[in-house]
């Protein structure tokens, strides 16, 4: 453990815990005698991409999202593992859960990491970093894993303190000691920091956060506009002001599947729209919400991707519904014979709570919302099904007769 500066840490109220090559790690613990060797999680063969990584592979240029058989070019002896994602969410649950026991102020922020603010915790188990190493051992003690925690009085600082402490240890940064920290670095280190905006500040003369902190904000907003400008004198000078989230509304629900072989057979496509239009209904039911607006993405075979969206006349979480429109955007692209498709995804957007909107009656009421009604029912009778034998107990008939050719849900 590190405190920065060796100063007093009783500021440094709010830690970000990052776990350490989560999915690898957790699959590791059925494979100890891989441990402290290049391994990679991800489906071999194929255009299987890599979610996750040991360090030691990472040390080899192989990163999450890479082919996987680019990532066996830069790591040859690298061992790969299939993914298991029901694991990873388990563990997730079992992190988030010790989390709660030292604070009910967490934000997650992915199914790997979270904010925790531990001011209200300091009286019962004491300063910030002794929390911070007492979060530490519980995690392994209690999974296996280990975890990285910056700690700092600002979200923004702990999250670069918990990075610079991966993995497996722990970094402190006082507010006292917040300018030290930040100062010499470069800014890229700086969130909203891309390669047009370093390059942006570069011309300018600017290449580090001191640089970037004693600068005129009048100036900086004239080279990186106005609201960038403004964020980023304020980062480089250790402000930012947001606490913790509590409460995360879902922006939209989706899922997106990369076959195996690029598709052209519109049948095989409209069957996977209505899988995915069925999976993203059931979700938004699960969730309570409802959504206004249907997005179709497609990815064809030169990686030229599209995105179409149509807005419903009243929001829904019927499969149904749902696919019908992806269906009828999907149509109305009146494709070539040769454009083949290599990736496909239904979105659903403008999400509200299940009922906050006030349906408007149709003209011919009786029927419209008697079919819906029916549709409504039968779905909600398959969501009971399902929760009781299994997800594929039952659905439409088109899926059971034959399941498409897709793989890496998102």
């Amino acid at each position: 453990m590190i405190v920065q500066g060796g100063a007093d840490d009783s500021t440094a109220t709010m830690l970000h815990i990052d776990m350490d090559a989560f999915f690898a790690s957790v699959e590791l613990l059925d494979h100890p005698e891989l441990r402290g060797q290049p391994v990679i999680i991800g489906h071999a063969g194929g255009r299987g991409v890599v979610t996750s990584a040991t360090y030691e592979a990472r040390r080899l240029g192989v990163h999450s999202a890479m082919p996987v058989s680019v990532a066996m070019r830069l790591a040859p002896k690298a061992h790969i593992l299939a993914p298991h994602m029901h694991l990873y969410k388990h563990y997730s649950a079992e992190v988030m859960r010790i989390f709660r026991d030292v604070t009910p102020l967490v934000e997650p922020l992915s199914i790997d990491e979270a904010f925790l603010d531990v001011s209200g915790a300091r009286r019962l188990l004491g300063s910030p970093s002794t929390i911070g190493s007492l979060v530490r051992a519980r995690v392994f003690d209690e999974t296996g894993l280990t975890c990285s925690v910056g700690a700092s009085s600002t979200k923004f600082v702990a999250k670069m303190a918990s990075q610079r402490a991966k993995p497996d240890g722990m970094l402190v940064v006082p507010e006292s000691e917040i300018l030290n920290f930040l100062h010499p670095l470069p800014i890229k280190a700086l969130w909203g920091v891309g390669a047009s905006t370093e390059a942006a500040l570069a011309r300018i003369g600017i290449k580090t956060v001191r640089e970037l902190a004693e600068m005129p904000l009048a100036a900086l907003t004239r080279a990186v506009g106005e609201a960038s400008g403004q964020k980023l004198h304020a980062l480089a000078r250790g402000i930012d002001p947001r606490g913790i989230v509590l409460e995360r509304q879902e922006k939209s629900i989706g899922h997106e599947n990369t076959f195996e072989f690029d598709v052209g057979d519109h049948r095989v496509l409209h069957r996977e729209l209505l899988k995915q239009a069925n999976q993203v209904a059931v979700r938004l039911r699960r969730a309570g919400l409802e959504g206004r607006t249907v997005a179709l993405k497609l990815r064809f075979s030169d990686f030229t991707t599209i995105t179409r969206s149509r807005t419903l006349a009243e929001p829904s979480d019927l499969g149904k519904q749902i696919y019908d429109e992806a269906k009828a955007i999907f149509d109305a692209l009146d494709l070539r014979d040769d454009q083949r498709v290599r990736l496909i995804g239904v979105r659903v957007e403008q999400l509200a709570e299940a009922g906050s909107v006030v349906h408007q009656p149709s003209l011919w009421a009786d029927e419209a919302e008697t079919q819906t009604d029916g549709w409504r029912d039968a779905e909600r009778t398959i969501d009971k099904l399902a929760a009781r034998f299994g997800s594929g107990a039952v659905g439409p008939a088109s899926l059971m007769r034959k399941k498409s050719p897709g793989s890496s849900p998102e």
